[in-house]
């Protein structure tokens, strides 16, 4: 995600670093890129300017210009910024002492309300909630059954009536949820346009009639402006209290991230980073500034691999990288597990290293890695120094790759043991992390 700003933005900052000494003139140039980097991010413009001078005024202080490190100092003042520009964090829903919880999901067609709502039960069900969730979508074909599609899914309840008002659907689910335990509402509404006078005029009869306790926007960061635009609009209409940003993952600009906050106003709750139904994130601005600047995530990392990996299966793996005694095997497990924490591209963003032009990764060559360490033999797997070429010819058949494949494979295995062994043991390694050909 954001890869096109933190490209931008890493441009402008070597630039800024290799200048050593810094001036109030160089400083000005270098906030004019910042500036064209934004616009071209599709940051509303307002913001971008306000901004630009909120960095040059911080910027061009004698705390800077005189600084030792003069660069890495606008490079803070621009993280500071920008956690401010898009903070600050708020996370918190206000759970409800009598009665269930309601939230209300609105938003544009086809920005991706309906799967959101699963993803948010899902959220609130792994935070030891009962959530239920409400169709109230009465306009759309199917989604009355997309909704209980997920709700099997998931193992939610799914509350439907076959005809009937969103207004009076909504007060009953609410009824229904109280007498079935349920503790959190999760009110999937119809999409709609900013400028259907109906439809706007139908979701405030929601609100008013079950008044619920937190009110949130749904909007596709891939859209830019148009999301800040739309967010502009409900908000003038309704008492929103939050924004979820979907498709953040397939975001390359980051407009919407960087300019919704400040034009509605109203915090960015929750991003969706991924199709599946457990990629719902909280946002968090410091980490999200950190990312950007293509600083990496590794709190958010941590908390993947704490939700995917056991304490015990993390402590055997440590022992195995002390021991230098890591197979194919250990190497296949690690690379399903990292499956579950999401995509790789991501995962290397949050160590810094997602942005970097020397890291090459194909998703969809994943699959081959596994077909051939598949189409090994056990012994094989724990002990692949025995690997000759007649075993990799009878590999690469089995796994429909070429042998070739199969030694870069072993190769990359060797460089990465290597590698896991220098970081254990503290030592460096080179900044050139290059999957196999077959691979990347």
């Amino acid at each position: 995600m954001f890869e096109t700003i933190t490209a931008s933005l890493d441009k402008v900052f070597k630039k800024l670093r290799a200048k050593g000494q810094l001036s109030e003139d160089n400083i000005k140039e270098g906030m004019r890129e910042i500036r064209m980097a934004l616009l071209e991010a599709d940051v509303n413009f307002q913001v971008a300017r306000d901004f630009v001078k909120h960095c040059t005024d911080r910027s061009v202080g004698q705390e800077v210009i005189r600084s030792v490190t003069p660069g890495q100092q606008v490079v803070k003042i621009v993280y500071d910024e920008l956690v401010k520009l898009m903070g600050p964090t708020d996370t918190n829903i206000p759970f409800s002492q009598q009665g269930p919880t309601v939230l209300m999901l609105c938003g544009l067609q086809g920005n991706g309300k309906t799967t959101t709502a699963g993803k948010l039960a899902l959220f609130l069900r792994k935070k030891g909630h009962k959530p239920m969730l409400v169709a109230a979508d009465v306009k759309r074909p199917a989604a009355i059954e997309q909704l209980k599609v997920l709700g099997a899914e998931l193992d939610v309840p799914v509350y439907s009536e076959p005809a009937g008002s969103p207004p009076s659907i909504c007060s009953n689910a609410i009824g229904h949820a109280a007498k079935a335990g349920c503790d959190v509402v999760i009110l999937d509404t119809a999409g709609r346009l900013h400028i259907d006078e109906d439809m706007m005029a139908e979701v405030e009869q929601i609100a008013k009639r079950v008044k619920p306790q937190q009110t949130y926007l749904v909007c596709n960061a891939t859209t830019g402006q148009d999301a800040v635009n739309s967010a502009k609009a409900f908000n003038d209409r309704l008492p929103l209290d939050g924004v979820i940003l979907t498709m953040l993952d397939g975001d390359a600009r980051g407009g919407a991230a960087l300019s919704v906050r400040a034009v509605t106003g109203k915090p960015i709750k929750f991003v969706g980073v991924g199709e599946k139904l457990d990629r719902l994130e909280e946002f968090h601005p410091d980490r999200m500034a950190n990312r950007i600047l293509g600083m990496g995530d590794v709190v958010s990392l941590v908390e993947k691999a704490q939700q995917t990996f056991t304490q015990q299966q993390a402590v055997d793996l440590q022992k195995k990288l002390r021991d230098n005694t890591l197979n194919l095997e250990d190497f296949l497990a690690q690379l399903r597990q990292m499956k579950k924490m999401g995509p790789l591209k991501d995962l290397l963003g949050m160590i810094g290293l997602g942005g970097a032009a020397d890291i090459e990764v194909d998703e969809k060559e994943m699959p081959q890695i596994e077909a051939a360490i598949l189409s090994m033999t056990p012994y094989e797997r724990r002990h692949p120094d025995v690997i000759d070429n007649l075993r990799r010819r009878r590999i690469a058949a089995g796994s429909g790759t070429d042998p070739a494949d199969v030694n870069a494979l072993l190769k990359q295995f060797k460089q990465m043991k290597k590698m896991m062994r220098q970081i254990t043991r503290g030592g460096k390694h080179g900044k050139k992390l290059r999957l196999p050909p077959m691979f990347g």
